[in-house]
């Protein structure tokens, strides 16, 4: 899509671009792109091209992804019923099967495949490469679904210092070389923690976090941990959002700055969080006391 805009106009977006291109600058930045937010392939280029403008400024960006409809698409495919315990997919040895090989394989590298189309250099691994994420069993009722134990972030350290783009599928392991499914919010969080990155940005299916659910123009911009646990508390945060911004907290706890919950289906909503003053979805810190503003 063109818009009809005059040099002078685009020279003015660049400039006022400017601050933020120097704040994100040699700095990293984790995104977990979900699997509800890939469902349309044009904005996949799209969020995939922002990516590598990013990195092409020289934020250090880290991608990692879901990809549970997929997932529930080739158990169909296979005859294979998915049930769900608690929001958490049961996963039993040929599941957890399915999901390495979706995950790990066919969507990670599909995403490889994207960036490098774009001018980018990316390089995907997964939580079981140099036993990065390592993990045991969550609950035994959901079989192979892991619980995070150990973060090893050391590979995806050497790729970022040599110029890549890491992806990150998040399927993890054990000493005894069982293979577990990882819920890819916590990984991500564990992983900007582990990384003490500057923002952690989940890209979703929603606006962020809602005073009503139904409501989109009830849209909370920004909010401290204190506060968002009380939303907890008064059942404003319920159903699919809690585990989201429980991750939310736990990245903030390991040390990440700020975290986003987004709608990843808004064109740029990635450009429009790094590169305004407006910001997208929800922002969630430990306090705001230090600004004056969300940034």
């Amino acid at each position: 899509m063109s818009l009809d805009i005059t040099n002078a106009q685009r020279a003015e977006v660049l400039t006022q671009a400017l601050p933020y291109i120097q704040k994100y600058n040699g700095k990293i930045v984790v995104v977990k792109y979900g699997g509800n937010a890939m469902v349309s392939e044009e904005l996949k280029q799209e969020v995939m091209q922002d990516i590598v403008l990013l990195w092409l400024i020289g934020v250090k960006v880290v991608l990692v992804h879901g990809g549970g409809p997929e997932i529930t698409d080739t158990l169909q495919q296979i005859g294979k019923e998915t049930e769900f315990v608690d929001g958490l997919r049961v996963t039993d040895k040929e599941t957890v099967d399915v999901v390495q090989m979706v995950l790990a394989g066919k969507i990670n590298k599909s995403l490889v495949n994207l960036i490098e189309t774009k001018g980018g250099k990316a390089m995907g691994i997964s939580g079981i490469d140099g036993r990065m994420i390592k993990a045991t069993k969550k609950d035994e009722r959901l079989g192979f679904v892991g619980r995070i134990t150990e973060v090893n972030v050391q590979p995806i350290v050497d790729l970022l210092d040599n110029g890549y783009i890491p992806i990150v599928s998040t399927v993890a392991c054990d000493d005894e070389g069982n293979v577990y499914n990882i819920n890819a919010d916590s990984a991500a969080a564990h992983i900007a923690g582990a990384l003490q990155a500057e923002r952690l940005i989940t890209m979703t299916d929603i606006a962020g976090i809602l005073r009503d659910k139904d409501d989109p123009s009830t849209l909370i911009p920004a909010i401290d941990t204190k506060s968002a646990v009380g939303l907890f508390r008064d059942g404003t945060i319920s159903g699919g959002m809690i585990p989201k911004v429980e991750c939310c907290l736990e990245a903030i706890a390991r040390g990440v700055k700020r975290v986003i919950i987004m709608d990843g289906r808004v064109h740029h909503s990635l450009l429009i969080e790094t590169l305004t003053n407006e910001g997208a979805g929800t922002m969630v810190a430990e306090d705001f006391s230090d600004e004056s503003k969300r940034n």
